[in-house]
């Protein structure tokens, strides 16, 4: 029996588009144990991927380097016997527990001067893996193979009981199709559609016979709060008051779903709802969601993508520009799939 550690990407989103890397796993190992480290705020995502066996905490913050810890933790692992980790993660530091640990094959992307922490070290070529989702993927594989196409697809689970009990825990009993607003990006403002255009949004869908849920983190509160403002208090805001595990239930269940290139959107197509997919200093070239369902509005702007936090430029035209009525043609009700 096969026993595989995966180092587990800190992002939500990334953490998603990790999922088709485990399927992959299992396809190539009969009867894997698969395990991920990674960070607490992810765990109920993992729950909810059926590959994984254990999630186990990663209790480092970003940039903290904690060699003792990480060396007590990496003897506590050095217990399971894995026989390979995968580091998906560029840096030093998610490098050095596999190795503290021991695990006889520790495979990952040359970052950061790793080739002593990683004794399979791969040279990434961007050309023939565009895509996030393809570089996850690959290191399924062996380094003298082609990654294998097409990928499995991301397909987070959900229960039904579940979905209902988080339902009523935040008094929501829906009597129309719903429409899911994620507004928030963590990454920083330039990848956040303007909260007028949402608010817009919100008050077209209620015209057309939705509700209108606004899901994000509790950094997202404030602007949820400006969206139903401005909408004329159409909408329900649920930033910062569910869990990422009911997050996921609320989006599971909506009728169509509008979001910034985020977590969120990632995980709305791993739950193969309608999804309209807003980009502006982000590209769908790198991380798109993976969905037939899903579709990517943005502006072919001379300085999109530019993936920054900020925009350099001081305009923001890349989602200024992007006004309600584009974002709106997209959305397709009669071909929207039941729930």
């Amino acid at each position: 029996m096969t026993r595989v550690l995966v180092i587990a990407p800190s992002w939500v989103g990334d953490a998603v588009l990790a999922q088709p890397l485990f399927r992959r796993l299992h396809e190539r190992h009969t009867g894997l144990t698969l395990d991920v480290l990674a960070p607490p705020w992810t765990h109920a995502l993992f729950a909810r991927m059926p590959e994984i066996n254990t999630t186990l905490t990663s209790p480092f913050a970003h940039g903290e380097l904690a060699l003792a810890r990480r060396y007590r933790l990496a003897r506590e692992l050095a217990k399971q016997h894995y026989d390979q980790a995968i580091v998906l993660p560029n840096s030093l530091k998610s490098a050095l527990v596999p190795f503290l640990a021991r695990i006889p094959l520790r495979t990952g992307f040359v970052g950061e001067a790793r080739w002593g922490l990683l004794n399979d070290a791969r040279c990434l070529d961007k050309t023939a893996l565009p895509l996030m989702v393809e570089r996850f993927a690959a290191l399924a594989e062996t380094a003298d193979e082609d990654l294998q196409r097409p990928l499995p697809r991301a397909q987070l689970q959900v229960d039904a009981a579940q979905r209902a009990a988080t339902l009523a825990r935040l008094g929501l009993a829906p009597a129309r199709p719903v429409a899911v607003l994620c507004p928030g990006a963590e990454y920083g403002p330039a990848k956040r559609w303007p909260p007028p255009y949402f608010a817009e949004l919100a008050q077209r869908f209620d015209r057309a016979g939705y509700d209108v849920w606004i899901a994000g983190s509790p950094h997202d509160a404030a602007i949820g709060d400006e969206i139903n403002r401005l909408s004329g208090n159409l909408c329900v805001n649920l930033c910062g008051k569910s869990t990422l595990a009911e997050a996921i239930d609320l989006v599971s269940g909506a009728a169509v779903v509008v979001s910034n290139d985020s977590g969120l959107m990632h995980i709305a197509a791993a739950l193969n709802r309608p999804l309209i997919a807003l980009f502006g200093s982000s590209s769908p070239a790198f991380t798109p969601p993976a969905s037939p369902h899903a579709r990517i509005v943005r502006l072919e702007l001379p300085c999109s993508p530019c993936f920054e936090r900020v925009c350099p430029l001081g305009h923001f035209n890349c989602m200024l520009q992007m006004h309600p009525d584009q974002v709106w043609r997209e959305i397709d009700f009669a071909k929207m799939p039941s729930t």
